[in-house]
């Protein structure tokens, strides 16, 4: 019997000297090879959604900008990949560089947005963008764009900056985020079944944004990862190295296979194996290649679940930061009005589509192509198979005060993503990760707060956030697994050693902010029946409760549910104390 109670709940990359990177990318090989002791994570969770769909049709649409260059300001350059959440970006430019009559010309700057997927030659590039601005400090600036939840990894440039007298400093603005184009693409028996992917292997663009969501989806299912690339372990689900995320999806679609030293238990077994790619994460266009391509595999997870991990941040240097305060909230300024446009009218996202277009430079993909994408879509694949394919969102000013937790006192949500990802991959890594730069060490809010003080008053598009009704039920599995959250005995209050597990899993569960959370309470056979099942209701609600204190807006009514199962359903025999004290346990499903 099963009782229910409703819960209203409010790359990594080791670091790089400048003049060695590009022999390093054409390896495909960014660390010494990892132990090949395969790991089981700690589920990942990710923080509450925001951002959204386009809404408000009250902010009137703005005339849209020229094609004629601007030719003033103050020069920048802005490296991108090719990644459709930033569609705000584009239009607030006007073009490849600004344009008259663009928002980013308004707020006086002059900037150039060049296509650049390669992680490392960033890092490079800033590198060498610091040193130019050392010796002339006229020199344009340069800001790229990544993956928010690669930044840890991508923080390790840090030291070759500070060889050159500065460091990394983030703007205070996030332009939009992955919304379901990022995905881990595999066989459709995975959705069902997720131990079918132990022994497979994904390929990915190693310690960045895609593997994370490959990594998260197994710690939430319990599964081991084999964090060294060079290796296969067969009880472990295991990474193929990509040189960025078109080259893994040509792995699946090639389907060349690598040899391998079999590791079991850590241990070196003398044999070697061929293995394929089983699976890709990857985006779009790589996952629109493989369904048109190949075929085969379906969205096992996505974005638009995890949907808070992959805002897209921009990162500069803190020598050019430092020196051009007017000129970064003139950026966020430009920003924030294009977002407000992308969001409300389809005139001005058509627009930023075809300006994608040009800055993105594929002759066979129009502005239509990236229009469709960045909506998303669902289409047959070359077996017949329907996938999701695509999907992103633009930012305005509301959905970063909610990203940056300004919103009334709301959760950081920017924060929770950036030290979940970074404990995975110091985790998964340590000896080339022994640490990672404190996030406030870079972000300071001040200038978003400016913004907001601008704002006062002002009508815009709101922030867009999850709605869950109460009385839906998870109909679609992504995960499930125990948390090892000690009550004390008899009671449903928390021992001193719960809490790091509840932080850990509020943070998590930060990150994954679209999806609801089912908190399933179990106890042992100790005790009369009823008081077990009320026990155990207990327990999983002082859960729900703990989180709903930490954040309403992470939780928001709806979000949160409680089941009770006293000692039904035990995973151990009660014959033991050991076994007692597994069935009295936490399980967290995570679905919509």
């Amino acid at each position: 019997m099963t009782t229910r109670g409703k819960i209203v709940i409010g790359a990594l990359l080791a670091v790089l000297l400048y003049f060695g990177i590009n022999k390093l990318v054409a390896s495909g090989r960014f660390f010494k090879p990892a132990e090949t002791q395969s790991v089981l994570l700690s589920s990942i969770e990710l923080p509450a959604a925001t951002g959204g769909a386009r809404t408000n049709l009250a902010v009137p649409l703005a005339p849209l900008p020229g094609t004629a260059p601007a030719e003033k300001g103050t020069a920048l350059t802005w490296e991108v990949m090719a990644w459709n959440s930033q569609m705000a970006a584009m239009l607030a430019n006007g073009g490849p560089r600004t344009t008259q009559g663009s928002a980013l010309a308004a707020n006086g700057l002059d900037v150039q947005i060049n296509r650049q997927d390669d992680v490392a030659k960033m890092q490079a590039d800033l590198v060498k963008n610091a040193l130019d601005l050392q010796s002339n400090p006229q020199a344009p600036g340069l800001v790229v764009s990544i993956m928010g939840d690669g930044l840890p990894a991508f923080s390790a440039v840090q030291a070759q900056l500070a060889k050159a007298g500065t460091g990394l400093a983030v703007i205070p603005y996030s332009v939009g985020k992955s919304f379901g184009e990022d995905k881990l693409m595999g066989p459709k028996t995975w959705l069902d079944n997720p131990k079918a992917a132990l022994g497979k292997t994904i390929a990915c663009y190693l310690r960045d944004g895609d593997q994370n969501i490959a990594l998260k989806w197994c710690a939430d299912n319990g599964l081991k990862v084999n964090p060294d690339e060079t290796t296969y372990d067969p009880q472990a689900v295991n990474f193929m190295a990509a040189a960025d995320f078109l080259a893994a999806a040509e792995k699946y679609i090639v389907g060349k296979p690598e040899s391998r030293a079999q590791v079991i238990n850590g241990r070196n077994t003398g044999t070697r194996v061929d293995v394929v790619a089983d699976a890709v994460a990857t985006w779009t266009p790589g996952d629109v290649n493989i369904a048109k391509q190949k075929g085969g595999l379906v969205n096992i997870v996505s974005t638009k679940d995890y949907s808070n991990q992959m805002p897209n941040i921009m990162v500069t240097t803190k020598r050019w930061y430092d020196a051009h305060p007017q000129q970064v909230l003139g950026l966020m300024t430009a920003l924030a009005v294009a977002g407000d446009q992308v969001k409300s009218h389809p005139e001005a996202l058509s627009r930023a589509a075809d300006i994608s277009a040009q800055v993105y430079g594929d002759q066979d993909k129009p502005g239509a192509y990236w229009l469709k994408y960045y909506k998303g879509t669902s289409e047959a694949d070359q077996t017949g198979e329907v996938v999701e394919l695509g999907g992103s969102k633009a930012f305005n000013f509301s959905d970063n005060l909610a990203l940056f937790g300004l919103d009334n006192g709301g959760t950081n949500i920017y924060a929770a993503v950036y030290k979940t990802f970074g404990d995975v991959q110091k985790k998964l890594y340590p000896k080339e990760l022994p640490s990672y730069v404190p996030l406030d060490a870079m972000l300071d809010l001040g200038p978003l707060r400016k913004l907001q003080a601008q704002y006062q008053g002002k009508a815009v598009a709101p922030a867009e956030t999850p709605k869950f009704a109460a009385d839906d039920e998870i109909s679609r599995r992504v995960s499930q697994r125990v948390w090892d959250i000690e009550f004390n005995t008899g009671q449903s209050t928390f021992t001193p050693a719960a809490q790091r597990q509840l932080s850990q899993l509020f943070d998590d569960l930060v990150v994954a902010g679209r999806l609801k959370v089912a908190v399933h309470g179990y106890t042992d056979n100790v005790g009369a029946p009823a008081q077990n099942l009320r026990l155990s209701e207990t327990r999983a609600q002082a859960v729900a409760q703990w989180l709903a204190q930490q954040s309403a807006s992470a939780f928001p009514a709806g979000r949160v549910q409680v089941y009770a199962h006293g000692a039904a359903e035990p995973v151990a025999p009660n014959a033991t104390e050991a076994g007692r004290a597994q069935n009295r346990r936490v399980e967290i499903v995570l679905g919509n």
